[in-house]
């Protein structure tokens, strides 16, 4: 269990100091060229659910195989060794640096009334049109990004990583990188991501629950007593029509004391999501940055409870 919990903690100090740098290589960008490939191969004709998860399966199996195989080499070699190419690949599923990055791409423009610019950032990291938002819904859309990437693109990672090491690290991040490929409810996907989507709300249940619960205990200034924001996530994240994604959005929203949610834009088809929390005080660009702020928080509350976590279960172990 320790050189697992070194490994993580090593993972998470790599991604928050470097990330991933573009030039790079990166497994995601693997996973995304098998992924596609297999999209233009197998997404056409009949049994198209079988066909999603026979690609989904294909690329689990072929993850799974090759991060064992090369994390046992590495710990074979010397516990040191396991140690850090065990962190190696457990941070390349994370992001907790990119996403700050991406969102102060957004908030300086942002700040400087620049709109055009703000736009433009946005639209890397979002799907929703965003040629015309103002100032508000920009803001909104880059809250929503960060809070609901809180969970999954760090502590969901880390979560898994925690109960299989980088091999389930690693397929979690697979299962991930399939949904966001090809889990859209649309004629295209609707049967061939039908796998990919569902797995992707199993395996995020969880973290997702965890991360929400954990965001309400950053400190905060906000118009809300502990109570009331516990009350509004409880209230709120469900109607979200992601299983998940409501919790991040609902925590945030209650935090902040701003609403989140209302009407968006997909290639010009109108969207009505569900609001979330209570318009105490309108959105405005420093929330992009309150917003980082509450991910950097939980992302280290959620690394102290896998500590807790794992001293408690060898504390167990040892009196077994």
């Amino acid at each position: 269990m320790l050189p697992h919990l070194l490994a993580l903690s090593l993972a998470f100090l790599l991604d928050r100091l470097i990330g991933d740098p573009p030039s790079w290589p990166h497994p995601v960008k693997w996973m995304g060229a098998y992924i596609a490939k297999l999209d233009r191969l197998l997404n056409q004709g009949h049994a198209k659910k079988r066909k999603g998860l026979l690609m989904m399966s294909s690329l689990l199996l072929i993850v799974f195989t090759l991060t064992s195989v090369i994390v046992y080499l590495a710990y074979q070699q010397h516990v040191a060794a396991g140690i850090l190419v065990e962190a190696v690949i457990i941070s390349t599923t994370l992001a907790q640096k990119s996403l700050h990055i991406a969102g102060m791409d957004v908030y300086r423009p942002l700040a400087l009334a620049d709109l055009t610019e703000a736009r433009s950032k946005l639209s890397y990291i979002v799907g929703r049109d965003t040629d015309q938002l103002h100032e508000g819904e920009i803001v909104r859309a880059t809250v929503e990004t960060i809070a609901e990437n809180t969970s999954d693109g760090i502590t969901a990672p880390l979560f898994w990583a925690f109960i299989g090491g980088a091999p389930l690290a690693m397929m979690y991040r697979a299962i991930n990188t399939c949904d966001s490929m090809v889990g859209y409810q649309n004629k295209q996907y609707l049967d061939f991501g039908w796998a990919s989507a569902k797995m992707d709300d199993i395996v995020n249940w969880i973290p997702a629950r965890l991360t929400g619960l954990l965001m309400l205990l950053n400190p905060n200034r906000g118009p809300h007593s502990f109570r009331k924001r516990a009350a509004i996530v409880v209230r709120d994240a469900k109607m979200h029509p992601s299983p998940n994604s409501g919790w991040g959005e609902a925590a945030v929203a209650a935090l902040l004391g701003v609403q989140l949610g209302g009407v968006n834009y997909y290639k010009g088809i109108i969207s009505n999501r569900a609001k979330m929390g209570e318009s105490v005080i309108p959105l405005q660009a420093n929330h992009i940055k309150l917003t980082t702020q509450i991910m950097h928080r939980t992302s280290w509350l959620f690394m102290l409870m896998l500590w807790i976590g794992g001293i408690l279960l060898a504390t167990a172990a040892s009196w077994i």
